[in-house]
């Protein structure tokens, strides 16, 4: 998927709305339309990436500008003493349905185990 396809991109760009909760030039937060937390937030780096597989190694600056961001932005929503759980879903069969990098910010209550192992397979 090109960038001017990738639904991210293109939020990023300002041409979808959302809910921002932090934006530099290099990274954007927003809330996530389907929550699974009562916080749950996106966290993208405005660069297209689409997996974290791909992550450029020359690129360290924009990982320091992810966890800088993920760090604000859990102090800004009063998460960071109670508790966060951020996920990176990499390819299918994690879950990964947008192909742009991503991480998610989830908290708000308590989380419980990280998997559930699906013993039936």
């Amino acid at each position: 998927m090109s960038a001017s396809q990738c639904i991210f991109c293109r939020i990023s760009a300002g041409e979808i709305p959302c809910r921002q909760v932090y934006a530099t030039s290099t990274v954007l937060a927003f809330h996530d339309i389907q929550p699974q937390a009562p916080t749950h937030i996106l966290l993208i780096p405005r660069l297209h990436i689409a997996t974290l597989n791909d992550f450029p190694i020359e690129q360290r600056g924009l990982a320091a500008d992810l966890i800088a961001a993920t760090q604000q932005i859990v102090r800004d929503l009063g998460l960071a003493t109670r508790g966060y759980r951020v996920i990176i879903n990499t390819n299918a069969d994690a879950g990964q349905e947008v192909f742009h990098l991503h991480w998610h910010i989830c908290g708000g209550q308590p989380l419980g185990k990280m998997l559930t192992i699906n013993r039936a397979q």
